[in-house]
């Protein structure tokens, strides 16, 4: 019996130790290849996504990009043979549904997730000593629930944490409620990575572990993390995947444009630009445009910056061209950087650029401060050329 008890023993270390080698170490591995590591947040509040970010990041480089995924976006979604909205496959505690359904819409592979439940998130804010926040002017809601804010930067509680993400109002509109959140998003990622050294203590290891839904061990878990520390949140951009309001079974659902292609093409020039080897911090910054209407058609100008800005491009400025003729669409390159400006012109497969210097010659003796206007990175010409996507060649 003793015999057996100890055959016993040592097969089922060799089956562990077979299992510990098969999975090794995941986040290792995918940390050691050339390539950008996606991650999926989400916060739950009632078995359904509040928020749903993935998170890109770039180990060689430190660099990471966001994307916002609405709940309400629709999709053909073939699991349940109808279009609905993309949370309607999401399932508490077995997201994989839904992780399957952002990978085919974003055309990326999602390496982990992790999972916040609105119960959870106050327990990790108090965990993090709170996050800190800008508010821009102050919120006092009286009701159900009395929601007060002050306005300024302020360090938010676990209780008041929850609350912020929460809490909706009729007049706020979607997009003010949408970027509260990503403000938040954003401020928790930071505070994680102030607080990553004292994380890692056992106790508050286990401790935070227990808050999140995630298929990784604590181990890789602060390895994961470790990594995160490294991104600077001040330099990272949010990116919501936007479409076309339509009314589908008595519900609005957002088609993506272009039947999703046009997010597809704006992940692909994300994940070139956190790849890019870059001197100095051009492939960090956010770069500025102006959008002006060369023709006659109505609008054109407004959506065109909608279009930049979800390639991530900061527009400061819409309005119409010097005259409604332009036949050819035209940028003015004000960069100073050749190759950054030749991937804004591929967005809309524009050849015709022009580069201008944004110092003028000015005598010595004559500067004075009125004599640097600032101006954007890039003004768009839009000409006949264009059809609202690309500029068509002749």
């Amino acid at each position: 019996m003793f015999l057996l008890a100890a055959i016993v023993l040592l097969l089922a270390a060799g089956i562990f130790a077979a299992v510990y080698t098969l999975r090794g170490d995941p986040v290792g591995e995918a940390l050691s290849g050339d390539r950008v590591l996606n991650v999926l947040f989400v916060i739950e509040q009632n078995q359904k996504p509040l928020g749903a970010y993935v998170l890109m990041y770039y180990p060689a480089t430190g660099r990471a990009a966001i994307f916002d995924i609405p709940g309400e976006l629709g999709l053909l979604i073939t699991r349940i043979n109808r279009v609905d909205r993309i949370d309607a496959v999401y399932s508490p505690g077995r997201i994989s549904g839904f992780e399957s359904e952002i990978e085919g819409l974003l055309g990326i592979d999602i390496s982990f997730s992790i999972v916040l439940t609105m119960e959870n998130l106050g327990k990790v804010v108090d965990l993090l000593e709170g996050v800190e926040l800008f508010i821009p002017s102050p919120v006092d809601i009286r009701g159900d629930e009395t929601v007060l804010f002050p306005s300024g930067v302020t360090r938010l509680d676990g209780d008041k944490a929850a609350m912020y993400v929460r809490y909706e109002v009729p007049e706020e509109g979607r997009d003010s409620a949408v970027f509260r959140r990503q403000r938040f998003f954003l401020g928790l990622l930071k505070r994680q990575g102030e607080m990553n050294e004292v994380l890692k203590n056992p106790a508050a290891a286990k401790l935070y572990q227990s808050f999140l839904n995630t298929g990784m061990s604590r181990r890789e878990r602060i390895r994961l993390f470790d990594e995160f520390a490294r991104i600077d949140t001040d330099r990272t951009n949010i990116q919501s995947v936007g479409g076309n309001p339509r009314e589908l079974s008595g519900q609005t659902l957002l088609i993506p444009f272009y039947d999703g292609s046009l997010v597809k093409e704006i992940v692909r020039q994300t994940l070139g630009a956190l790849t890019r080897q870059t001197s100095g911090s051009s492939g960090e910054r956010v770069f500025t445009v102006e959008v002006l209407n060369g023709t006659a058609v109505n609008g054109l100008a407004g959506r065109t910056a909608e279009l930049l800005r979800g390639f991530g491009y900061d527009v400061i400025s819409i309005g119409n061209a010097d005259h409604a003729d332009y036949e050819k669409t035209e940028i003015i390159d004000r960069s100073g950087q050749e190759d950054i400006a030749e991937t804004f012109a591929e967005i809309i497969r524009c050849e015709n650029i022009h580069v201008e210097s944004i110092v003028e010659e000015i005598p010595q003796g004559d500067i004075t401060i009125q004599d640097f206007e600032y101006r954007s990175d890039f003004t768009l010409i839009i000409g006949r050329d264009f059809d609202g996507r690309y500029v068509r060649r002749n």
